[in-house]
């Protein structure tokens, strides 16, 4: 089995019932629908599915349902601190009639998707990366024509669609998505994250608390509502089934290889290479896949360069690791008192583990505050909250009462998270955004992400950010890694995830040794002379203990030395970087460079720019580099018609897995939803009308109880 998967990734690497009628009936029947659209008040949307779903358009009213799906293959190449995966599914068209599909799949908040390959029974075609409208209308005159065609579309960062048209009758479909990433570093480990699942994501039901930029939009097709695919129960095993091979080339021996939240085999073919494959043959995708490996003792490199020279420019990807403070300098590090704001999600999404682990979080935070630091905390589900009415000193009777109301969180309601966010980053008298004098505001958020206003949500934080600092906890296990990495970013903090409640002293810990101070400031790059280079970031920010230094740059040629400087605890510190003659084979570091470009251009819109001077800017890097964006589209055509023209529907289900540590199970009622709450009133109270209507029904004539058609 192992060998058969390992030959694979080779061989890749090479290449409601009827209506109810008539009085009592009437209402009973009115109160019970207006119950199940409780139960479906969260619509669904292109957003919602949990992992890769093949989903059948079943008319005109933007309705799917789910086609099965026979088998998903994972393979992920690792070359020093860069990773290029290929997803491939294969579906099944079970009916004998020709079908359109729209699949949907998260990713890595930071990849850049630039291949997509389709194979519809024994035609293959191959995508081309278009300005977004006219990839559009490229898909929808082949579909009317009657030719196969693919069409791959980005939704969020970390959230793509493909849209397939003329599926045969039994015939199979396999799509293969291709993109590449850099890796994670943290405290001394290269973290390597493949998302399997996504939370459902809340849509808020009121205005903003204030207004905010245009945020980003996707075209209006591909964000049609979409019908739920539905949860499968408890206990029916591994509904989403994935295979994934993942091998590892660091390019310096490796001490050891972790699988964190999955069983997997690891196989050393020599010191600096493994290879890792899943132990059972296929797993559930209700958890995402995350793999871990550190390099051994002594020969860990401080610094690495890699260079890919590309259409006359040459990109660089830099990553520098600063040592670790010693004991003596952490002795001289002048910790400022803090004045800490801890805020926790208790929205329905957080049930169960998620929960758990977010108050065991909070209740880590508060053992590390001394009596010298302020503090106070904000909880939110449709609302938010605050424990006291402004931060408090850190004594311990505030600490105990503050331990008491943690313990007393219970989970339930929507996730108004712009609700929290305006409690935690106020202003003051004066209209500005609080800061303490003489403390360190910092802001810990503990949430699941679970939201679908995320453009709004980073605006709201650049705002009022000041000179706070932001930083996120991502609970469950399979956050929005997308917004809690952005708004880490937009907070000048750090993300930390935390995927069970034993990671969560370790992972605290290490969190708030990070933000007593930072390792390294005032860094700056010094290129060679006479350079003309663009970086990204533009600015390199403070670093924390264990984080490396990334920057992609672009400049003309690139054959002398960069220098790496900056402030370690009292003293100048600098490291130089020679870069490496070029082996002639492309490394992807290109790709990487656009795809923070497209980054730093799309944030601009989120702090002040416009659409119409940014878009354009957008499109030109991504279809230079052929990536998919917020304004580009993969989109791949038959040139042979070899279906029907015109629409086309077909029905086909598949559940889907509920994310691992999520409480109840098919049908139940969707917590994170005020909608919801609502509907569920309105369908109480319509059988409380239906038990009025038959006491009094037997006095009103049976025409005057008829509901108007």
């Amino acid at each position: 089995m192992a060998m058969n998967r390992l030959g694979q990734a080779a061989d890749w690497m090479a290449l409601l019932g009827k209506a109810v009628a008539g009085g009592v009936g009437a209402s009973i029947a009115l109160a019970f629908v207006a119950v199940v659209l409780a139960s479906n008040a969260q619509a669904a949307t292109l957003n919602d599915p949990k992992m890769g779903s093949l989903l059948y358009r079943t008319g005109t009213d933007g309705q799917f349902d789910v086609a099965p799906r026979v088998e998903t293959e994972v393979a992920i190449q690792v070359t020093g601190i860069i990773a290029r995966t290929r997803v491939t599914q294969v579906f099944h068209n079970p009916g004998t009639e020709f079908v359109e599909g729209v699949y949907v799949f998260p990713l890595p908040e930071k990849a850049a998707v630039d291949h997509l390959w389709v194979k519809i029974g024994e035609r293959s075609i191959e995508g081309q990366v278009r300005e977004k409208e006219e990839a559009r209308r490229t898909y929808e005159k082949a579909k009317s024509e009657g030719k196969k065609a693919a069409l791959v579309e980005q939704q969020r960062p970390n959230l793509f669609t493909n849209s397939v048209a003329h599926i045969g009758p039994n015939e199979m479909v396999r799509v293969t998505i291709e993109y590449q990433q850099t890796l994670t570093y943290d405290n001394g480990e290269y973290k390597l994250r493949f998302p399997l699942a996504v939370t459902p994501r809340y849509t808020p039901g009121g205005p903003a608390i204030e207004a905010m930029p245009e945020a980003p939009k996707s075209s209006d097709a591909s964000d049609a509502p979409l019908e739920h695919p539905g949860y499968a129960p408890d206990g029916c095993g591994p509904v989403n089934p994935v295979d994934i091979v993942v091998m590892i080339d660091a390019g310096v021996p490796l001490s050891k290889v972790t699988s964190s939240y999955h069983d997997a085999t690891v196989e050393k073919s020599s010191g600096s290479k493994a290879v890792v494959y899943l132990s059972k043959e296929q797993e559930a995708s209700d958890r995402d896949f995350e793999l871990t490996w550190s390099v051994a003792p002594g020969t860990q490199p401080a610094a690495a360069m890699f260079v890919e020279p590309k259409n006359g420019t040459d990109y660089a990807l830099l990553m520098v690791v600063p040592p670790a403070p010693d004991a003596l300098e952490r002795s001289q590090m002048q910790r400022m008192p803090r004045e800490t704001i801890l805020v926790i999600d208790t929205s329905g999404s957080m049930e169960g583990a998620s929960m758990a682990q977010a108050k065991q979080s909070l209740l880590i935070a508060l053992d590390t505050l001394r009596p010298v630091d302020r503090f106070n905390l904000v909880e939110f589900n449709s609302n938010a909250s605050v424990l006291f009415p402004d931060a408090l000193p850190a004594t311990p009777a505030a600490l105990e009462r503050a331990r008491k109301w943690v313990n007393a969180l219970r989970a339930g309601g929507g996730t108004e998270m712009i609700k929290a966010l305006n409690l935690a980053l106020p202003y003051d008298a004066a209209g500005r955004p609080k800061e303490t004098p003489g403390y360190l505001r910092q802001v810990i958020f503990a949430t699941d992400g679970g939201v679908s206003n995320e453009e709004e949500l980073f605006a709201f934080i650049n705002k009022r950010l000041g000179g706070s600092r932001l930083f996120t906890v991502g609970i469950g296990s399979a956050p929005n890694g997308h917004f809690m990495t952005k708004a880490a970013q937009f907070g000048r903090g750090t993300f930390t995830y935390i995927a069970s409640p034993d990671e969560a002293q370790a992972k605290m810990a290490a969190l708030f040794a990070k933000i007593e101070a930072p390792v390294l400031k005032d860094v700056s790059i010094k290129w060679p002379d006479g350079s003309d280079v663009e970086t990204f970031p533009a600015r390199v920010p403070d670093l924390y203990l264990g984080e490396p230094i990334v920057v992609a740059a672009a400049l003309k040629t690139l054959t002398k030395t960069v220098v790496v400087s900056g402030v370690r605890g009292n003293q100048p510190w600098s490291v130089a970087l020679t870069p490496s003659p070029s082996d002639g084979e492309p490394s992807g570091v290109g790709a990487l460079w656009a795809r923070a470009k497209i980054a730093a251009l799309m944030d601009d819109i989120r702090t002040g720019g416009t659409v119409e001077e940014i878009k354009p800017k957008v499109v030109a890097v991504a279809l230079e580099h052929h990536l998919v964006s917020a304004y580009t589209s993969l989109v791949a055509v038959d040139v042979t018609p070899t279906g029907p023209v015109g629409d086309m529907t077909k029905t086909a289900l598949v559940r889907t897995s509920l994310p691992a540590g999520w409480q109840g199970q098919a049908g139940a009622l969707p917590q994170t939803d005020t909608e919801m709450t609502l509907q569920l009133i309105l369908g109480l109270l319509a059988l409380t009308a239906a038990g009025i209507v038959a006491f009094v029904g037997r006095t009103v004539p049976v025409a005057a109880r008829r509901i108007p058609e």
